[in-house]
């Protein structure tokens, strides 16, 4: 079964393609699970996602596209959320969705992914921010708010990578995403950034698999040609960790089929 579970349109202001147009080419690459999984609105950073007054327009046409096309394609609901405190909403949290992805997109307010703010890297200690993004990831775990983990590793983004072994630095996130019964995607978003690579390293996922975490796929797609994007990497890098399983979700419960 191929499943691609996280995925934006326009609705998050900074992607093309309609949630209709996006599911033609999803079913026309084969796909049979794709998942939307929007911006969730929140007072911050508004630019970059989902308006408030948007979800129900959103939601609903998930949901209508669901249902035309519910012969060829299973289609499902979500939202990624940032997790940055004080400002997440109930309305996302308590949404009647499939999924809720878990994102740090933010350190202290810095978006650190966004090339507009790059500039932040200068004069920071780099296992620092590190040290802080996974902090970050721990907590949003801790919450117990989340089913998948977006993108682990994110940090990587534009190649600041630590001086310490990964490993360790992730550690207690890992744990911590054990804990809290959460999935990890294996997002090729990555291939398309400056480190060409997919979220998360092979040496992360390999740790994941060691405490038996369950994986997702994910092309996070932005456009149209994003979608299913790199998926023969990201299933081949799965089977050499060693995963049999993959997971979807149906209204927060958990669905597993073989990885093939």
């Amino acid at each position: 079964m191929r499943i691609d579970i996280h995925n934006h349109t326009t609705f998050c202001n900074h992607a093309d393609g309609t949630i209709d147009e996006y599911i033609q080419k999803a079913i026309e690459l084969g796909i049979d699970v794709y998942g939307f999984s929007e911006h969730a609105p929140m007072d911050f950073d508004e630019g970059y996602r989902l308006k408030f007054e948007d979800m129900r327009l959103y939601e609903n046409l998930v949901l209508e596209t669901k249902e035309k096309y519910k012969n060829d394609i299973e289609i499902l609901l979500g939202y990624e959320v940032d997790w940055l405190p004080g400002f997440m909403d109930d309305r996302v949290l308590k949404a009647k969705v499939d999924y809720l992805v878990g994102s740090v997109h933010f350190i202290d307010k810095w978006g650190f992914d966004n090339p507009e703010f790059i500039g932040g890297y200068k004069g920071k200690d780099i296992d620092t921010i590190w040290e802080k993004y996974f902090e970050a990831t721990k907590m949003m775990a801790q919450s117990g708010l989340f089913d998948i983990v977006g993108h682990l590793d994110l940090l990587k983004v534009f190649k600041f990578l630590p001086k310490k072994d990964i490993r360790l630095l992730a550690k207690e996130a890992l744990k911590a995403i054990k804990k809290a019964d959460m999935v990890i995607e294996i997002n090729t978003s990555g291939l398309r950034k400056p480190i060409n690579e997919i979220y998360p390293s092979k040496t992360l996922l390999q740790e994941a698999f060691s405490l038996d975490i369950p994986i997702t796929f994910s092309s996070d797609a932005h456009a149209l040609e994003h979608i299913g994007y790199g998926y023969d990497d990201a299933l081949k890098l799965a089977k050499e960790v060693g995963y049999k399983q993959i997971v979807y979700f149906q209204m927060r419960e958990k669905m597993y089929t073989p990885l093939t």
